[in-house]
């Protein structure tokens, strides 16, 4: 696929010119249980692919706050499409800790490769001269059918005990398996992909924990000095913002329509509607700017401390959170006729509780984390047992 020129705006992807086209497909993608392809392309010509990917391979090695802002502006108009661009962003962003020659390979025909994957171990690999032989199932792959390679984690042996390792996989050598049956986020077409006794050279492969450090050693932009903890919730949380903005809008729509007529019948008070509004409008706000700040926090010029790293997960399970409150908020004010399979209103109260479901914005476990770095930092608490 051919992408626009990299000159951009602050090095922002131009989400418009992916939002009408997205929404346009939406409905058909998602009775596919996978994103039109129209979608990706315009995905990939707004520039998200590139976004993350280094200078000298032609890409933007562009601020997690301004693919978070893109990436929420297009999630208003179709989530599943937002999620779609912000994991290929960020699995390209990844992809740029593989060994220099790696990744080179990866974007030997322009930055635009689409980069999908998974971080869970769901293969294996034996090493073998000049690389390693990796068998393996991986799955909730999303966009998966329209990638050009896969970043793919699978245990090596060692003498400790199984390591984790990522390897780089060109999209001839493994096979897509449909498998995606959520009630939500249909479109994302988050199938599964088999590969067996693949050969992967030594270049494209790394240890998993090169991603966790965050430090590449083939770009010194800053995108590629961010250790993962500190931004993977981000790529999940912001397309969840732009779906509650766009379920907002929806909702806002439908009841001033409700309001308008002569004689309203059965609902709602004006007053119960006001106070959804604000309310709902207000928990998005405040998702909205802990999201921001924890995008700055990645962009800033400091070091990403643990503690930074475990506040910036905090928060985006956080904002997750009030960005559900809403979305039922809104669902449930809305009125039976939003509950219809044609409605869009339903669509978007899916995808957002199918994306509050991913593993990294559990509120308990991020709490966890945070409290650990704080009590770690502070001598009043006493040390866990």
């Amino acid at each position: 696929m051919t992408g626009l020129s990299a000159a951009r705006i602050n090095n922002a992807p131009i989400a418009a010119e992916a939002m009408e086209v997205a929404a346009r497909h939406a409905v058909t993608a998602e009775r596919q249980w996978r994103p039109a392809r129209e979608s990706i392309e315009a995905v990939v010509a707004a520039g998200f692919v590139r976004h993350f990917v280094p200078l000298d391979r032609g890409g933007n090695a562009g601020s997690f706050t301004a693919l978070s802002r893109a990436v929420a502006e297009l999630g208003e108009a179709c989530p599943a499409t937002a999620w779609c661009a912000s994991v290929t962003a960020h699995l390209a962003r990844m992809a740029a800790y593989l060994p220099v020659e790696g990744f080179r390979e990866i974007w030997r025909d322009g930055p635009d490769a689409v980069v999908v994957g998974s971080l869970i171990p769901g293969g294996h690999a034996e090493p073998v001269p000049g690389g390693w032989r990796l068998t393996g199932r991986w799955s909730y792959v999303s966009a998966v059918d329209h990638s050009d390679w896969a970043l793919l984690c699978g245990t090596v042996p060692a003498e400790e005990g199984p390591r984790a390792r990522m390897f780089a996989v060109a999209r001839a050598d493994f096979t897509v398996v449909d498998s995606w049956s959520d009630i939500g986020m249909r479109a994302t077409g988050s199938h599964s992909l088999f590969a067996e006794g693949v050969f992967v050279p030594e270049r494209r492969a790394m240890d998993r924990d090169v991603l966790l450090n965050g430090r590449s050693a083939g770009s010194p932009a800053r995108c590629h000095a961010v250790p993962l903890r500190a931004v993977n919730a981000l790529s999940f949380a912001t397309p969840a913002l732009g779906a509650a903005r766009g379920m907002l809008a929806l909702w806002r729509d439908g009841v001033a329509a409700k309001l308008r007529k002569p004689s309203p019948g059965p609902g709602n008070s004006r007053a119960a509607y006001e106070t959804a509004l604000a309310r709902a409008a207000g928990e998005i706000d405040s998702a909205e700017l802990l999201l921001d700040r924890a995008a700055r926090i990645a962009d800033g010029t400091g070091p990403v401390t643990a503690l930074l790293e475990a506040r910036n997960l905090r928060d985006c399970a956080l904002a997750t959170d009030l960005l559900v409150t809403a979305a039922d908020r809104l669902f449930r004010s809305a009125g039976t006729g939003a509950h219809s399979v044609d409605a869009p209103l339903q669509r978007y109260w899916r995808d957002i509780h199918s994306m509050a479901s991913h593993v990294v914005l559990q509120f308990a476990a991020a709490a966890g984390a945070y409290a650990r770095e704080v009590w770690e930092a502070s001598e009043a608490f006493p040390p866990a047992t």
